[in-house]
């Protein structure tokens, strides 16, 4: 067996299915995607991995944007299927999900120690607002979260038993309420992630550190357009690639 393809072992033996959440009609990330899987050892064709259309709402409803209740809505689909299926832990990225370099190394410690401990959430890629507090250990993969800490970023997370059985209710009742309800209305997906996390301390958060998934420089589904995005295609696609190369390289 080669070395790649037991990276994609080693990872089924943590995750009953890896979710990809991609818009139908963006293929350049599906295309980007395949790519990052072909890393792993796997592929759109393995059974083990699911390609899931993601949302577009026609309009925001009470969320700040399209994009943001799309992203929501998506990421529902994918736990409410997950527990309807009876998986009992997946691994979710979405379509701009790019690994590290050093990805087929940092990979089998990291779900070791995963496995191990057992996790409610686990973040494969993450910003922190503020720093998480307490010491790391240089040789450790996996950095306990604080229920009370702020996690952005969505963009590649673990979801164990427990948080597939109950966050598709949670998600359910924020959709339920107003926006900036005290109780947690529609907000973007990794907001909610957070109440939840706070809801239930005895759930495991553990943060990869450093995170082995970044997001890849790509057109935006869920904010207004940036500047890059007005530019003419070719261009665009120059400067992204170039961007992602470098953000590759200094990353590991």
């Amino acid at each position: 067996m080669t070395r790649i393809a037991a990276t994609a072992e080693r990872l089924f033996r943590s995750f009953d299915r890896l979710y990809v959440v991609n818009l139908p009609d963006r293929a350049d990330r599906r295309q980007a995607m395949a790519g990052e899987l072909a890393r792993l050892g796997t592929g759109f064709d393995d059974p083990r991995v699911r390609l899931f259309a993601a949302v577009r709402p026609t309009d925001a409803g009470p969320f700040r944007s399209v994009g943001a209740r799309g992203a929501f809505l998506s990421q529902l689909g994918v736990l409410r299927e997950a527990r309807e299926q009876g998986h009992r832990r997946i691994l979710m990225l979405e379509d701009d999900c790019d690994f590290v370099r050093t990805i087929g190394r940092r990979l089998p410690p990291l779900l070791d120690r995963l496995d191990a401990e057992g996790f409610g959430l686990f973040y494969g890629g993450h910003l922190l607002p503020e720093p998480p507090g307490g010491t790391h250990p240089a040789d450790e993969p996996l950095l306990r979260a604080d229920p009370a800490l702020t996690i952005r970023l969505a963009h590649c997370l673990g979801f164990g038993p427990a948080a597939i059985d109950g966050l598709p209710g949670f998600l359910d009742a924020m959709l339920g309420r107003p926006a900036g309800s005290s109780d947690g209305g529609p907000m973007d997906v990794d907001g909610a992630y957070n109440w939840f996390r706070r809801a239930r301390p005895d759930l495991a958060t553990w943060l990869a550190v450093p995170p082995v998934a970044h997001q890849r420089p790509s057109r935006t589904d869920i904010s207004a357009p940036g500047t890059l995005d007005r530019l003419p295609v070719p261009l665009v696609r120059f400067v992204r690639g170039a961007r992602r190369r470098l953000n590759g390289w200094m990353r590991g």
